[in-house]
């Protein structure tokens, strides 16, 4: 189960390069149900997710290179290019911040995943956090690949 909270950003963390960095393609073969195929720096990953905002299903399988190659033929979606910080917050919370390339370039998003509902509930962001999207769909990474950036 993930439980998961997405917001945008309003102002990118001083010292970036002190953190945790992946370079991240991703793509849809399907996005009902969601599956997506992912390299994030050498590593590959096949997901699947089902429905909902904050708690939702996933399941993760590692795969291969290869695999990966032979699946990315099958993506029917646009590919998201992004830079990936893991950035330490308290309480052993980690902030995804994700840093969009191409297509998408000046979208800036960052998630916290939680371990309870409850958690997630009263969590305080940091002053460098915007606006909570968890629960709008235009800000899921599958819209995006399908519908490009959202409009404000």
């Amino acid at each position: 189960m993930e439980i998961e909270r997405k917001f945008l950003v309003n102002e990118i963390p001083n010292n970036l390069n002190q953190y945790e960095k992946k370079e991240i393609i991703q793509g849809y073969i399907s996005i009902d149900p969601i599956i997506r195929l992912r390299k994030s720096n050498y590593e590959y990953y096949l997901t699947i997710k089902s429905k909902g905002h904050l708690k939702r299903e996933e399941f993760e399988l590692t795969i291969t290179k290869e695999q990966f190659e032979n699946l990315w033929s099958k993506v029917d979606s646009a590919t998201i290019y992004k830079t990936r910080y893991n950035i330490p917050l308290e309480n052993d919370l980690i902030a995804e911040l994700d840093i969009y390339k191409g297509d998408l370039k000046g979208l800036i998003t960052v998630e916290v995943e939680f371990t309870s509902e409850k958690d997630s509930f009263y969590f305080t962001p940091p002053k460098w956090f915007g606006k909570d999207v968890t629960h709008d769909n235009r800000y899921k990474n599958s819209s995006i690949a399908v519908f490009g950036l959202p409009k404000q």
